[in-house]
């Protein structure tokens, strides 16, 4: 494993570290019911945790309090009123303050608009809209109504939309009249048209003028988002609903590449709490931050690292709404000097592909505000870590890499930076945070050896989990905590070193089977990229008739390099040597970038169909259809040059 980078700011590191934990997993209850008191409750729990019935656990039980107040009304007899809670930014260059108290008046004017639609508490909203200010506005006012909201990720299909709208049956669906990626149009209204043809709960529909354009609108069912604001006074304020803790709070869908998406039901109390303690854990964002989560909304990361945890703790947060790499490559670094962004929290997808473009268009701007970076989305390579944190950060700002799901609502094992930040590793997430009993089991449930692989489990319940499964309480348990009862199965690979850090792996599912060997393709992937020559590689599997399967390697090369046969054998023998003759890719195949989703995700499936010779399916999360063109092209005239293999 690596050795551990210093910082100036360690104090006694693992020892604070490792005491805060033992007491949150001694005393589980006692700790968080002196954490929840950090928060506004309109009247406090009688149990903080009630688990007679696990795996459906209930915490702050007989608390109430409103998640949408404690984002905003607790700073309304403050200076903060005044401070900017977001500074979003358009792809075309518009840039937008809303202070706390503009952000206060909208939400309640927003929820008013619902309100006198019929919304009320338990009812679901779907929210399907690009990165605007009405998308967090729209989540509050929602909540401030004790109603749930399902966003659906505004790159979703009109297939994908539908299906989420029907499962949540939800009766009001707030959208847009279109958007922009690159410089084109986006028809998200069409999109939300074409769903509404296969569904029939939608009563109301929303739309935010977002690019002016005229678009279909129903009369009785449609209606413009700024004409219905503009007949609510400003001065309007709706009282939060009163909400028990173990209510729901939200739904949000996690998009699996096969099966029913699963509709992802959090809580209240246990959300909220864990929301606020896991962002001063893991950053300790200070009064005076410019915040910026590069996440879309449309995911858990934005749900809870750009709308609420910043909020509550009363942040200035960044919001973009475009490409990362438009119109040029150094957006990402010219936001942060426009804006002096100290915290920059994004996806190892997105360091590599910038990482990609080489040093000159980050040393090109003034990064001297950054303080602090973040990571998260998939386990980083060492390569991305340390480009990140000597090119990025001048060797000054720690990197915490953040390990999470959609299901655990937020951090769970990170540097934690606002308790003692340990040294840290290139490519570890370090420890898990207060309140989280993790282990590294084998496939018996038996505790993996030092260094060996094993599946990452949660022994302990903690206040963020999931409630259940939406209407789905069967496959609930089934999914998490069938295969080693009586705790949380996570489904990713891990390693502990010898000194107790936690490796994330990537998914269990993403694994070859190479020979009888079990390689995981992150482990492969970042070999690979571990190559001077190589910005991104995407990893798959070919079926192969001797050895069950074999690595395919697609491969986006740093600025400089050109593709060749030498270099293509040049790597195989660099992976080879690093990981073992097992793990050298079978091919090669450079590309000029690798299919993404908008939120930066690899569709590995994608590539896997091309291999396979298989259709396609849904791809309209796409960020750029045409590099699948340009894959299957290159994967044909390969098979043309070897005779058809």
């Amino acid at each position: 494993m690596s050795e551990s980078l210093p910082f100036d700011e360690y104090k006694t590191p693992i020892a604070n570290l490792l005491e805060v934990r033992r007491r949150s997993i001694d005393d589980l209850e006692g700790f968080w019911d002196e954490k929840a008191r950090a928060l506004h409750w309109f009247k406090t729990w009688d149990k903080v945790l009630d688990d007679s019935n696990p795996p459906f656990y209930k915490w702050f039980v007989g608390g109430v309090t409103n998640i949408s107040y404690n984002a905003l009304d607790v700073h309304m007899d403050s200076w903060r009123k005044n401070k900017a809670a977001y500074i979003w930014e358009s792809e075309e260059g518009t840039i937008k303050t809303l202070t706390y108290l503009e952000l206060y008046r909208e939400v309640n004017k927003f929820a008013k608009v619902l309100k006198d639609l019929g919304v009320k508490k338990g009812d679901r909203v779907t929210i399907y809209l690009p990165m605007v200010p009405e998308l967090p506005i729209s989540l509050l006012a929602t909540v401030r109504l004790g109603a749930m909201h399902s966003v659906v990720f505004s790159g979703f299909s009109s297939s994908a939309l539908a299906d989420r709208i029907n499962d949540a049956e939800s009766k009001i669906l707030i959208t847009s009249d279109g958007g922009y990626r690159r410089g084109k149009y986006i028809p998200i209204k069409e999109w939300a048209d074409e769903a509404l043809k296969n569904t029939d709960t939608i009563e109301k529909v929303i739309v935010v003028r977002r690019t002016g354009k005229e678009v279909n609108m129903v009369e009785g069912r449609d209606y413009y988002y700024d004409e219905l604001m503009s007949k609510v006074s400003e001065s309007t304020y709706i009282p939060p609903e009163p909400m028990k803790a173990e209510d729901p709070l939200f739904i949000l869908y996690t998009s699996g590449t096969t099966g029913k998406p699963k509709g992802v039901q959090h809580s209240v109390g246990g959300y909220m709490v864990w929301a606020y303690w896991t962002l001063k854990w893991a950053f300790d964002p200070k009064e005076d931050d410019i915040w910026w989560c590069s996440a879309d909304i449309g995911w858990i990361t934005g749900h809870t690292y750009i709308v609420y945890a910043p909020l509550m703790h009363g942040l200035t947060g960044i919001m973009y709404d475009g490409a990362p790499n438009y119109p040029a490559p150094d957006r990402v670094w010219e936001i942060i000097e426009r804006h002096r962004v100290t915290i920059l929290y994004t996806s190892p997808t997105l360091i590599r592909m910038l990482m990609g473009y080489g040093d000159e268009y980050v040393l090109e701007h003034d990064l001297s505000s950054l303080r602090v970076l973040g990571s998260v989305g998939e386990p980083i390579n060492p390569e991305a870590w340390k480009w990140y944190y000597t090119v990025v950060g001048k060797e000054r700002c720690p990197i915490i890499d953040t390990w999470w799901q959609t299901e655990t609502g937020g951090f769970m094992i990170t540097p934690a930076r606002g308790i003692s930040l340990v040294p840290l590793k290139p490519g570890s997430a370090t420890f898990p945070l207060p309140g989280i009993d993790a282990e590294v089991v084998d496939e018996d449930g038996n505790p993996a050896k030092v260094g060996e692989r094993g599946y990452l489990i949660i022994k302990k319940p903690w206040p963020g989990m999931l409630q259940t499964l939406w209407k789905d309480p069967d496959r609930y348990k089934e999914v998490y905590f069938s295969r080693y009862p009586g705790a949380y199965y996570t489904g990713d690979y891990c390693i502990k070193d010898e000194d107790g850090y936690f490796w994330l792996l990537g998914r269990a599912d993403e694994v070859l089977k190479v020979a009888g060997h079990r390689i995981g393709t992150m482990e492969l992937e970042s070999a690979i990229v571990s190559h001077p020559a190589v910005s991104e590689a995407a990893v798959v599997a070919k079926p192969d008739p001797i050895k069950m399967e074999v690595p395919v390697a697609f491969v986006v090369l740093t600025s400089g390099y050109e593709p060749s046969e030498e270099l293509a054998n040049e790597i195989k023998k660099y992976v080879a040597k690093s990981m073992g003759p097992i793990a050298r890719p079978d091919s090669i195949f450079f590309v000029a970038s690798l299919p993404k989703t908008r939120s930066g995700k690899i569709m590995r499936r994608l590539l896997k169909a091309v291999i396979l010779g298989k259709p396609l399916g849904d791809i309209t999360t796409l960020e750029d259809a045409a590099s699948v063109e340009a894959i299957k092209k290159a994967y044909e005239e390969f098979k043309k040059a070897v005779g058809g293999a």
